[in-house]
C-alpha cells in the first residue's frame, strides 16, 4: 500500500476545509481540524491554504493585493507563534481559510 503524498493530502484537506466553510458547515470544518493531530499534517494543510491564498491574492488590484500580502505575513506570525501547539495551528488554519473566503468575496464584488 502506498502512502499518500503529504503535500497532496494537505491540499486535499485544505480544499475540504474551504468547501465546508463556503457551505457554512462550521461543524464539518471543526471536525476536519479536530481530526488533524500531527503538527506535520497541520502544516501541510496550511501550506495548501497558503498556496491558494497567494494565487487568489495575485489576481487582486494593487492596493488590495498589498493588503492581502500584509494579512499573509500576519498569518505567518500566528503560525510561527504556535509552531509546537496543535490547537494554535488549528486557529491558524481556520484564519487562513477565512482569509481565502474574504479574498473570494473581493473577487466577487469586483465582478458583480
Amino acid at each position: 500500500m502506498t502512502t499518500p503524498d503529504p503535500a497532496a493530502e494537505g491540499r486535499r484537506r485544505a480544499d475540504e476545509l474551504l468547501t465546508a466553510l463556503t457551505a457554512g458547515d462550521d461543524a464539518a470544518a471543526e471536525r476536519l481540524l479536530a481530526d488533524l493531530d500531527e503538527i506535520r499534517d497541520l502544516v501541510f494543510v496550511g501550506a495548501g491554504l497558503t498556496t491558494i491564498a497567494r494565487a487568489e491574492g495575485r489576481a487582486l488590484p494593487t492596493a488590495q493585493r498589498a493588503q492581502a500580502s500584509t494579512r499573509q505575513l500576519k498569518l505567518g506570525q500566528v503560525r510561527d507563534a504556535n509552531r509546537d501547539d496543535p490547537d494554535g495551528l488549528r486557529t491558524w488554519l481556520r484564519r487562513s481559510a477565512e482569509e481565502i473566503l474574504f479574498l473570494r468575496s473581493l473577487h466577487a464584488a469586483r465582478q458583480g
